[in-house]
């Protein structure tokens, strides 16, 4: 893998939270119509109940968005990334069972037709690779890891 699939990578982990982006936001245009519509429908506890319901799920939304807004921050981080002999954040890292790109947790993603799982920081096989470097080994879940590469 080169620089042009680490880009790629980046690119597709964008595309993958912009598809996220857009269900929220089609949610949320969803609960102000229901919102708009339950203000016009009659008074009384029915309409209270309605009306903290929407509140309860635009604020799940709410949340979602901003750690969607937050994943999106990284993904810039991660575009000004220049290789390093240590695995950090940004790095494409290949080892002897699966490639991994040290970025936002968008699971299995390809580039150069090559299988590629993006994973964040805090997943258990990134806690595993960061500081590591080419050549080192490693174990999770009895399955012996070896880095090939670093990118």
């Amino acid at each position: 893998m080169e620089d042009l699939t680490r880009i790629e990578l980046i690119q597709d982990c964008r595309e993958y939270l912009n598809k996220r982006i857009a269900v929220v936001q089609k949610a949320m245009n969803g609960l102000k119509e229901d919102l708009e519509n339950e203000s016009k429908s009659s008074a009384g506890d029915k309409y209270e109940t309605g009306r903290e319901m929407i509140n309860i799920e635009w604020n799940k939304l709410t949340v979602q968005m901003n750690e969607y807004e937050r994943l999106s921050q990284i993904l810039k981080r991660i575009e000004d990334h220049k290789p390093t002999d240590k695995v950090v954040l940004g790095s494409v890292v290949m080892t002897n069972a699966a490639n991994y790109f040290i970025s936002i947790p968008a699971g299995e993603i390809k580039a150069a037709n090559q299988k590629c799982y993006a994973v964040g920081v805090k997943a258990p096989i990134s806690q595993q690779l960061l500081g590591k470097e080419e050549g080192d080994q490693f174990t999770i879940n009895g399955k012996d890891f070896r880095i090939l590469d670093i990118i």
